[in-house]
């Protein structure tokens, strides 16, 4: 893969930067992004410009466009969503005795910004000299709370450093932005160009409210501000309001010595049904909690919110200074992007960004949901409770596809599937069975029955029921599913893959399971003991390929006989293949995109011997490009459990810092959340080997010997416990809570009171299986990464 890029100082508890470089700005307005999994907030400079890609989102906000084709046909989606860059409340603008500060004039003899991870704020410090000559110090300090879920802050203080100086602040609220939009469609283009309509403006004193609807999909949305002013006497305020803009400006004359500061609060919320005097009266309630706390109150509650975060999530590494940073960077945003969604969905680049459109995928359930499940179980329900929310747009669906039961979309905003590439999106009927897995993990790491009997029973046999329509018996195989596409995309349209069978037989016996014990439930939904036989006997039967001759599973049905692609004659320059190749030359060629049938072997593990997954892994090393980041968390995990423990280090190294090393150069667009969540799964079901197959909670941990240490925090059943790993034994201790039953390398033992110490066996490693030409992940060497630090540090 590419080298890093780098620029980001390596500390354990924060990420900064230090100086302004501008061609970097669209990748550091991404990184040190905040959200709370409702409002987002890309990390645009406060005075606006120079500025890379700004962004205010609102979680599920989005307009609708009509989807491009160049043949119709029959169920193709008709409607696309795309997320809309809502009103910007981040701007303050400063005039230094006339000189307005624009980092790209004058100069800067100290510039950084800090994202701290234990805050929860994003921190900047900069000493300006204005064309003129005149210095001020200006520092600021943003967050939006995780325990106030429509308020943002902003502290903007500026300092005079040589001598008094006027200082005019201005202070805005702005409705479509001018955005470059990416978008490759112009009709999209066209819809997000001046996405809202002015509905109701108005400003008094030091507050103002903007209300905006979409224009197609009707969606109303209000932003608030409002302002506490600390300054030397004689201040000047004045306050307009026009469609789009309000504007609070702030003059006054500061002597050396003192300072102005401004605390802005901003209120945020939006509705498809609320008229805009209720949106309103929802924003300036907001607006009047967070005044009540003050700013001191918000950095409070969120520094507690944190802290109890942390004392269920957070992940030590002795021994990686630079990993250790990346991991909890990855924790961090995987909170951000879910902890107060409260029933909409995560999107693949959380609120961080345009990217993908502001769409969900099957990512959060697969990926992002056990992370959040054993670290912060009720963003877990949350989300899934809004995949429940949409079944409806999933029976429809299902039943426009002439099949039974719900067909979750490929991709969305509000739960209607928007791909316009059917085979990688509509035959992609694996997002059904993640959101099945992802509810069946979160039961049994919960024991939520109230969420087992109104949801969860519902979504499992919903999905049950595609399965049974989709599948048909042949007298050769059993209980085929054939002409869909895994998740390897450069694979589509295929029978049998692997993957999506094994996790349709779990679906269909956990919809039984669910059934009978919730009889209640499935009587309501017209299941009778037939029904829940037939799925059984589905899965009994189904057909799982298995290459004799080559003595591994093949992806799907044939897979192993097709054409190899040629690796060695392919330009490193010619990735991502898809770009560069058509897709029907990737389709019949044995190329992998993404871990597809090694995703198989981590997430159904019991479904394979030791021996088939050490075979597996190593025939797909020799065929998986990774053109896709969500596939390094993946191969770190089956390339530590059959005991390749440097290439796992070097796997998890390469989906920790996917984002903070830009990788695949798209960072700009958003961060790749499935990728951080694999970061964590990397570390905890790769080292840690932790698996929870049939609820329960197994670990088979190993410790790579570039590290020393690795301890791991987890929450299970309202119990909260570590994972401590070092080179010859592991240790387990319970925090808090009940006592546990786990089990170590197959052996169980009850976690009570007392730490538990359990010797790692030792581990044969075979030899390093081979990637393609040119793919091969980089190879990590800490103490060269130590080096570098501590030069970066000098």
């Amino acid at each position: 893969m590419t080298g890093p890029r780098r620029g980001f100082d390596c500390a354990p508890w924060e990420l900064r930067w230090r100086g302004l470089d501008v061609d970097e700005l669209q990748r550091t307005e991404s990184t040190f992004a905040l959200s709370n999994g409702h409002i987002g907030m890309r990390a645009t400079l406060e005075e606006g410009e120079p500025r890379g890609l700004p962004g205010t989102y609102l979680n599920g906000f989005y307009e609708q466009h009509a989807l491009p084709y160049a043949e119709s046909g029959y169920g193709y989606p008709e409607a696309g969503q795309t997320v809309v860059n809502v009103t910007d409340g981040k701007i303050i603008r400063l005039l230094v005795q006339d000189e307005p500060l624009d980092m790209r004039y004058g100069s800067a003899t100290t510039h950084e910004r800090v994202l701290d991870f234990r805050a929860g704020t994003l921190r900047r410090s900069t000493d300006w000299i204005s064309p003129t000559g005149r210095k001020v110090r200006v520092t600021t300090e943003r967050l939006v709370s995780f325990t106030q879920r429509a308020v943002a802050a902003i502290r903007y203080e500026v300092e005079p450093l040589d001598d008094d100086v006027q200082l005019v602040v201005q202070s805005d609220l702005l409705a479509n932005e001018p955005v470059d939009s990416e978008s490759k469609d112009p009709r999209a283009a066209a819809a997000l160009k001046s996405p809202l309509n002015a509905e109701f403006s108005w400003a008094e004193d030091y507050r103002a409210v903007l209300v905006h609807r979409t224009a197609v999909s009707g969606l109303r949305m209000a932003a608030a501000m409002d302002h506490e002013i600390e300054t030397p006497s004689g201040l000047r305020t004045r306050i307009r309001v026009e469609d789009d803009l309000a504007r609070l400006t702030a003059a006054v004359d500061v002597p050396k010595g003192q300072r102005l500061r401004l605390t802005k609060y901003l209120g945020y919320g939006w509705s498809a049904q609320r008229s805009a005097p209720a949106v309103r009266a929802q924003v300036e309630a907001a607006l009047a909690g967070a005044l009540q706390t003050g700013w001191d109150g918000l950095l409070a509650e969120q520094r507690e919110f944190l802290d109890r975060f942390w004392e269920s999530a957070d992940v030590e590494i002795e021994g990686d200074p630079e990993l250790q940073q990346a991991v909890r960077f990855a924790l961090f945003h995987i909170l951000q992007a879910g902890a107060r969604g409260e029933s909409r969905a995560i999107p693949g680049k959380g609120l961080t960004g345009p990217g993908y459109d502001g769409h969900a995928f099957w990512d959060t359930e697969a990926f992002v949901l056990p992370v959040l499940t054993y670290t912060m179980p009720g963003a877990a329900r949350d989300a899934l409770l809004w995949r429940h929310s949409t079944i409806d747009k999933a029976k429809a669906r299902a039943q426009q596809l002439g099949l039974r039961g719900s067909a979750f979309p490929w991709r969305s905003i509000n739960g209607a599937e928007c791909s316009a590439y059917w085979p990688a999106g509509t035959a992609a009927f694996h997002v059904g069975a993640a959101i099945a897995d992802a509810t069946v993990r979160y039961l049994a790491a919960s024991g939520d029955t109230e969420f087992d009997r109104l949801h969860g029973t519902e979504l499992l046999l919903e999905t049950a029921r595609l399965w049974a329509s989709l599948g048909h018996y042949d007298q050769h195989d059993g209980f085929r599913i054939d002409g869909v596409t895994g998740p390897d995309e450069y694979s589509a349209v295929s029978d049998n893959n692997v993957y999506t069978n094994l996790m349709a037989r779990r679906n269909l016996r956990e919809a039984a399971a669910a059934c009978e014990r919730n009889p209640d439930v499935a009587a309501m939904f017209g299941v009778d003991t037939t029904e829940i036989e037939e799925w059984r006997a589905a899965a009994d039967a189904m057909a799982v390929p298995y290459d004799e001759l080559l003595g591994v599973h093949p992806q799907s049905e044939g897979f192993t006989s097709h054409a190899a692609w040629d690796f060695a004659s392919t330009p490193a320059a010619n990735y991502p293949l898809l770009l560069n190749y058509p897709y029907f030359d990737l389709y019949r060629k044995q190329v992998v995109k993404q871990a597809d049938l090694v995703l198989a072997m981590h997430l159904c593990g019991n479904e394979f011997t030791a021996e088939q997954k050490a075979r597996n892994f190593g025939y797909y090393e020799g065929l998986t490009v990774r053109d896709s980041s969500l596939s390094a968390g993946t191969q770190a995990v089956l390339a530590a459990e059959v005991g390749h423990l440097d290439l796992a280090y070097d796997y998890l190294g390469e989906a920790a810092l996917t984002d903070l090393h830009d990788l695949h150069h798209n960072v700009r667009n958003g961060l790749h959340m499935a990728s951080l969540a694999g970061a964590w799964t990397a570390m905890v079901a790769g080292f840690g080997g932790m698996r929870d197959h049939g609820g329960e909670l197994r670990f088979a941990p190993r410790l790579p010997g570039e590290l020393d240490r690795i301890a791991f925090r987890m929450c299970c059943r309202d119990s909260r416990f570590e994972v401590e790993i070092r080179p010859d034994e592991a240790r387990y201790r319970l925090l808090s809570g009940d006592p546990l039953r786990l089990i170590h390398h197959g052996k169980p033992f009850e976690l009570g009171t007392e730490v538990v110490r359990l010797p790692i066996p030792e581990i044969t490693a075979p030899p390093r299986p081979e990637q393609p030409a040119g793919r091969s992940p980089v190879r990590r060497h800490p103490e060269q990464v130590r080096r570098n630090l501590g030069q970066q540090g000098s």
